[in-house]
């Protein structure tokens, strides 16, 4: 039986029933980072705020009190509670140990300088994506070395004059070949949608958001590329001082599981 996308919510929720206490959260300005039992990452949201009532006193909170906050439509709120589900799920995920680490150091056939690490799913996937129809959920640093070679759109909420609204998401999704979809979408709510619509194509979800769970298969999604921590250490000062896409380089590692 298949799963409905929107049951992403209470799935999570009760994957990080445990007794784990947050020990740290950053909210950095591309990453939140929480701490518990292990490392979870979440993409920080696009707008600073300087009014969030409850700074100062996430820490030794369980993380099961903090996870319903995913459900929250405060984008603050649901972020932090999505790096603390992680930080629970990802520490002891077999799939997340068992998924093929991809390059780290890639240099694309086409250009003379090597690709931005962020950049591995795609160059893993490119064989499979040429004479595509691809369709990107979000503008990633560096994508735009792939537009001459495969057939890609990609749709972003803030668009720049290479892409199209994410509106366009009704109208492109059923059409395409290969998705490639943030899991920052399961963060702002957008995750059943986008995924009901990629039900024809090859759907990818990705990015250092990604939870790392067998039942995302249920609900239609065909291979995780989610990241594995390397080095805590670096990956934590690099997100503290303000870290982008650097994370590739520092802290973690893309990794990718088919179903």
């Amino acid at each position: 039986m298949k799963v409905h996308p929107r049951e992403i919510y209470n799935l999570l929720l009760d994957s990080s029933q445990t007794n784990a206490l947050v020990k740290e959260i950053i909210i950095g300005l591309t990453w939140t980072y929480c701490q518990a039992d292990g490392i979870g990452l979440c993409m920080s949201p696009g707008q600073a705020t300087r009014t969030l009532p409850w700074s100062g006193t996430l820490v030794n909170l369980h993380v099961a009190n903090l996870a319903p906050w995913l459900k929250s439509w405060d984008s603050y709120q649901a972020t932090v509670a999505m790096a603390a589900i992680n930080a629970v799920i990802n520490s002891s995920s077999p799939l997340l140990a068992a998924a093929q680490p991809l390059p780290q150091e890639i240099s694309h056939e086409l250009g003379s300088s090597p690709s931005l690490a962020n950049l591995a799913v795609f160059e893993h996937f490119l064989p499979l994506i040429r004479g595509k129809r691809v369709v990107v959920i979000g503008r990633y640093p560096g994508l735009s070395v792939y537009e001459k070679e495969i057939d890609l759109t990609v749709l972003e909420r803030q668009p720049s004059t290479q892409d199209l609204p994410d509106t366009a998401c009704e109208y492109l999704l059923p059409e395409a070949d290969w998705v490639f979809l943030t899991a920052t979408s399961i963060v702002n709510k957008t995750f059943p949608r986008l995924v009901e619509l990629s039900q024809n194509a090859n759907l990818v979800l990705m990015g250092p958001t990604v939870p790392w769970l067998t039942d995302l298969a249920d609900m239609g999604i065909n291979y995780l590329a989610g990241v594995g921590v390397t080095d805590a250490e670096a990956l934590r000062q690099t997100i503290a001082e303000g870290g982008g896409v650097r994370i590739f380089d520092t802290g973690v590692q893309y990794r990718v599981w088919k179903f």
